[in-house]
């Protein structure tokens, strides 16, 4: 009986992890603009100071984006001298040319750039803060 249950709870899990992560696409009443070459240039060209830039492309209006916060804050206090990490709401005006720029589809979408500035992982959705860590790890991220 309890194996029962627990396979239950896991499929609900996954139904809703599934549900949340379709209904923070980009495209849920906020459209993405095409943006002019003049808008484009308000765009942040990084500075690659770290082994890593961790992109971080949501909304504060999304939930799986929302429970991103806590682990970004987590990854900033333990490897803040080696990572960098930025958040971009892309359902905001400012954060609409960081969505055409890394073309993304849904959100929340992780982006991961070298110290060179090339984009060696993505992943969209939940990104588990020990899962992270192993993307920080193969660029030779270490704590603080």
């Amino acid at each position: 009986m309890k194996k029962y249950k627990i396979n239950q709870i896991l499929i609900i899990t996954l139904f809703t992890t599934v549900v949340l992560i379709y209904s923070c696409k980009s495209n849920s009443g906020t459209h993405i603009k095409e943006v002019s070459k003049a808008e484009s240039a308000t765009v942040v060209t990084y500075e690659y100071l770290y082994k890593v830039t961790f992109i971080e492309l949501g909304s504060v209006k999304c939930i799986p984006c929302q429970q991103m916060q806590p682990v970004m804050k987590s990854i900033e206090a333990k490897y803040g001298k080696e990572v960098k990490v930025d958040f971009h709401d892309v359902w905001t005006d400012a954060g609409k040319p960081y969505a055409i720029k890394y073309g993304i589809d849904a959100i929340p979408t992780q982006i991961f750039l070298d110290e060179s500035g090339k984009e060696y992982f993505r992943h969209v959705g939940f990104f588990a803060e020990e899962e992270l860590i192993k993307v920080l790890q193969q660029k030779g991220v270490k704590l603080n």
